[in-house]
Parts: C-alpha cells; sequence; structure tokens
C-alpha cells in the first residue's frame, strides 16, 4: 500500500461524498430540469423553466391568496369518522390517521377568512396531500359550513379545488356529498353573494360534477385537468383519438366551461379585483329588486 492508497484516495473520496440534503434540489415533473427547491417555493411552485403549476399544498395556497398571509382558519363540523366500517387492504380509520399525521389536517378541506386585495373573503381550499384531496361527508359538511360562514359574514366565497373525485371508502354517502353541497352554493345564491371557482390541477369526478361548476365565475391555473372521468377512460369508452389538450383549462376556456386562465401570480390580485366587481354587481341587482 502507497501513501497514494493510504491518505489521498480517501480525502479525495471524502471530498467527493460529502452529504448533500435530500431536500436541497428537486425535478420538474413536467420538464424534468432541476432546480432549487428555495427558488421554486419563491416562485410560488412554478417551474422557470417551462412554467408548469406543481402541486401546491393548502397552506400554501391560503399564505399566498390572502393579503401579507394572514388570515383566520376555522373548526370543521365533526362527522361520523367511519360510517362503512370499510376495509381494503388497510383499515380507512388508518388511513385517515395516516393522512392527517402527514399533512397535520383534518380533513382534505381547509376554510379560512381574511381579506384579498382589500376585499373580504371567505376562503375554502381543497388538500391533494389528505387522500387526494377526496370528497366525503367530512368534506361536503365542512363545504356547507363555509358557506353559512359567507352568508353569516356578508361575503363572497372563492375555492380552490383539488380532488381525484368521491371517496370509495364512504361509498353512496361519498356520492350524496354532491347534492349536499349544491345547496351551499344555494345558500350562497339566495344571499346574492359572489362564488368564485379556481380550478387547480387535478379538479375530477364528484367534485367537478357538483359545486365546482356553479360558479359564478370560474377561473384555472394552466394546463390543469379538470374532469369528471379521465381522458384514458373517456377515449377507451369511445375508442377515438381525443383532441391535443383535451379536458384541460386552456381546452375549456374555448368551449365555455372556464372563464379565465391565469398564472398562479396572478390570482390575488385577479381575484380582488372580480370580488370587488361582483360584491358592487350583486348589490347593485338586490337594489333593484327591492325597488
Amino acid at each position: 500500500m502507497s501513501w497514494l492508497t493510504d491518505y489521498v484516495r480517501p480525502k479525495l473520496r471524502g471530498l467527493l461524498q460529502r452529504d448533500v440534503p435530500d431536500n436541497l434540489w428537486t425535478n420538474c415533473e413536467s420538464c424534468g430540469q432541476m432546480m432549487l427547491v428555495k427558488e421554486l417555493e419563491k416562485s410560488e411552485k412554478v417551474c422557470p423553466h417551462c412554467g408548469h403549476h406543481m402541486r401546491a399544498s393548502a397552506r400554501e395556497r391560503l399564505e399566498w391568496t390572502f393579503d401579507d398571509g394572514e388570515y383566520t382558519t376555522i373548526e370543521l363540523p365533526k362527522m361520523p369518522v367511519d360510517p362503512l366500517g370499510f376495509k381494503d387492504s388497510k383499515r380507512y380509520t388508518d388511513r385517515l390517521k395516516d393522512a392527517r399525521a402527514k399533512s397535520h389536517l383534518e380533513e382534505a378541506l381547509v376554510v379560512a377568512h381574511g381579506r384579498i386585495k382589500g376585499q373580504k373573503a371567505v376562503v375554502v381550499v381543497m388538500a391533494p396531500e389528505f387522500l387526494l384531496g377526496t370528497m366525503g361527508a367530512a368534506l361536503g359538511e365542512a363545504f356547507v359550513a363555509a358557506c353559512r360562514l359567507a352568508v353569516l359574514q356578508k361575503a363572497p366565497l372563492v375555492i380552490y379545488t383539488a380532488s381525484g373525485g368521491a371517496r370509495m371508502q364512504e361509498g353512496m354517502v361519498s356520492l350524496m356529498q354532491m347534492p349536499r353541497t349544491t345547496i351551499g352554493v344555494q345558500l350562497l345564491h339566495e344571499a346574492g353573494l359572489p362564488y368564485i371557482v379556481v380550478f387547480t390541477n387535478p379538479t375530477t369526478g364528484g367534485v367537478s360534477a357538483s359545486f365546482a361548476m356553479l360558479g359564478d365565475v370560474h377561473v384555472a391555473e394552466p394546463n390543469a385537468l379538470i374532469a369528471f372521468a379521465g381522458p384514458r377512460v373517456i377515449q377507451d369508452t369511445v375508442r377515438e383519438k381525443l383532441p391535443e389538450g383535451f379536458q384541460r383549462s386552456e381546452y375549456l376556456k374555448e368551449h365555455g366551461m372556464v372563464d379565465i386562465v391565469a398564472k398562479r401570480s396572478e390570482l390575488p390580485e385577479l381575484l380582488g379585483r372580480l370580488l370587488g366587481l361582483l360584491t358592487r354587481q350583486k348589490k347593485s341587482e338586490s337594489g333593484e329588486a327591492a325597488a
């Protein structure tokens, strides 16, 4: 053994194999480019290379939306945890415990109130980090509670949708939330309050077939998947090749189901403007009706 083997090689290996934190870098899921996590957080999780809007947590969306990131959350209504006693490869109650531990949320939806560009608003954010944002009885009841809060505060309601659809572990109970949540939207309409839906990727299944499609204005982030059944299911059913960009934000805007496609950084300003315009319009309509 020479001094090169005994001394120099270990030193060089130590220099080359310095520990690098696992959470320092990440790759864009669209273009594959590597970027610093801190830089990605500064850009609100939008890839600086291709503009792809990555998945964001419920807390992040609230901080980006409200003025100075200041808001107040409400406690969600308590609901039966496992109405069907469901079990597949794992007990449903265990899945819920894991989801709560990982996300630090009680359910796949967060309700908060505060101001957006000076406009008072109640904001609902669906959390894809909690069982893919699936809709069960607790989520349906929480959405109705948000609508009641908006009526109580006489404030518009904004919702960021992100969901894999109905929660299969609750069976028919989950599907019943589709008409249940439309009752909440009706409460807003009867009170003359604006209701704005912001579609994020993905918004699918029972959510897209109920309260997500009932907004006064539909805004969407770029290239978000918005659908009831996914494109692969539809293509296998109709046995035809689907148009390019089918069921994406831009395609739905061209076909009248989405009003505005906006980048994430533009949303607070856009929402503030829409809330101001719609609030004045609703007041004017209610004044004319009274006259």
